[in-house]
């Protein structure tokens, strides 16, 4: 079998069709991981004992008639999601030792599935970064270019499936996590509405913009990954209430584009593959409008606010006391700032402190409380256009994928992610899809089309994505 080329849909056909064993699925996944990941570093850590004992009983599963979407296939798992008894470092040092206790809710709905896990992949410590730079145990290289990064923070996930270690992943998308490393790495990131799949079981980084979504090849993919870890869950107070009728779609088939906030530092030939797109959808049929999000571009100044303010108040429970890495000192303050110090990267320090400033006393009102303002303008402007438009699309980054360590200013790591932060600042669905390449250092790197959609419309995203690859 083809890895590089099998999707989810494929394999479930073959699977039920006998043509072979979920076995044999999961150890050609094992074979790839164990050939490419020495030069990629997709995975912290690869389950292959387990794996097999999980096909087996998957096979048996399909053997009984009681196959579902998922039974048999192999996916790969981002390492900020507890599997009990597993390690779940969020790639951090604190967390060196760390021992899942329970089951991440999107983890008990997979095992119900009788999917494969892998292993767990690499990612930015506890989601803070663009690159997948920012892990404590070494960044994770793009599998189209090696010497540069796949994107991040679920770079290690959108880098298994790209390179065919995993038929699919989950991943979690803080401000363009998943979208992002997907359209670096040429595959398909899907991140729900805010509260549309539980976060129980997810290590927490910015719990109001945290949402965890799938990465496959094809939209049909991280269509069936969504349906499988969907729905509510009384064990998150954010997670919405289940649809009492299914959303559908609306027919109005117009799409609206905020080209005046696409002037911010888009390379020229980006530009050329996101405009390319955007014919291929009005030759299909859409009706494209050009829409105002006026507040859209204070949106990046308002996520690196709200963001390192809520990181630091999930971060503080590391503490060298309860759980994770402890260094010993004279007293309980000094126990704190050394095992902090050892524990935490450059990044997850800078934005513990950027986020203690702004929720400081005589800081707050100037800082914090003016950026959830600015946050709702936002949320009001997505509102708005969607009363005219069924979506709204944009580049998922402004740059095709740089080299590791090229941007060493954080300033300009922030600046990649001014396409998809104003999606998790206002709780939308949004999803990447492979539109094209573009050429760097005589190599075609994959450029990602972002589609947005209103509350609860992932039907929509679901449908415009499907015409973008059968255009």
């Amino acid at each position: 079998m083809d890895l590089s080329k099998l999707t989810i849909a494929e394999a479930r056909r073959a699977l039920d069709a006998k043509e072979y064993s979920a076995l044999d699925l999961t150890n050609a996944h094992l074979d790839a991981i164990r050939e490419k990941d020495a030069d990629i570093h997709a995975y912290l850590e690869v389950w292959e004992e387990s794996a097999r004992a999980e096909a087996v009983a998957a096979d048996a599963m399909i053997a009984r008639g009681e196959a579902k979407a998922l039974t048999g296939i192999p996916l790969a798992i981002k390492d900020n999601m507890l599997i009990h008894g597993r390690k779940a470092t969020a790639a951090s040092k604190i967390l060196e030792k760390y021992v899942a206790s329970y089951d991440a809710t999107v983890i008990t709905k997979l095992k119900e599935q009788g999917a494969v896990f892998l292993g767990r992949t690499n990612m930015d410590e506890f989601a803070l970064g663009s690159s997948t730079e920012n892990s404590a145990y070494g960044p994770t290289k793009n599998p189209h270019d090696t010497s540069r990064v796949p994107g991040g923070t679920s770079g290690g996930s959108t880098a298994a499936v790209a390179a065919g270690m995993a038929l699919g992943a989950l991943g979690s998308d803080t401000g363009g996590s998943l979208r992002q490393p997907a359209a670096f790495c040429g595959v398909v990131g899907f991140k729900p509405t805010y509260g549309e799949v539980s976060r129980f079981g997810l290590i927490a980084a910015a719990s109001s913009l945290d949402q965890i979504g799938t990465v496959g090849k094809t939209v049909e993919d991280a269509h069936t990954l969504f349906d499988a870890i969907r729905g509510h869950d009384t064990k998150d107070s954010t997670s919405l209430p289940n649809a009492s009728t299914p959303l559908e779609a609306e027919t109005r088939r117009r799409i609206g584009i905020p080209r005046q906030f696409l002037k911010e530092g888009m390379e020229p030939d980006m530009l050329a593959a996101f405009e390319s797109t955007v014919a291929s959808l009005e030759k299909a049929g859409y009706t494209i409008v050009d829409v105002e999000l006026p507040a859209l571009e204070y949106s990046l100044a308002v996520y690196y606010i709200i963001n390192p303010a809520e990181v630091s108040t999930n971060l503080a429970r590391f503490d060298g006391i309860r759980y994770g890495l402890s260094v010993p000192a004279d007293t309980i303050g000094d126990t704190y700032s050394k095992s902090r110090a050892a524990g935490f990267g450059p990044e997850t320090r800078r934005r513990i402190l950027v986020g203690t400033f702004v929720l400081s006393s005589g800081y707050a009102d100037a800082y914090y409380r003016k950026a959830k303002a600015v946050r709702e303008l936002i949320r009001n402007d997505f509102a708005k256009a969607f009363e005219s438009v069924d979506a709204i699309v944009m580049p998922a980054s402004p740059t095709a994928p740089w080299k590791i360590g090229e941007k060493a200013d954080p300033v300009s790591l922030y600046a990649a992610d001014i396409f998809t932060v104003p999606v998790n600042l206002a709780g939308v669905p949004a999803i990447s899809v492979p539109s094209g390449t573009v050429i760097r250092d005589g190599k075609e790197l994959p450029v990602g089309f972002q589609i947005i959609a209103p509350h609860r419309a992932e039907d929509t995203l679901f449908k415009i994505g499907s015409d973008i690859e059968r255009a």
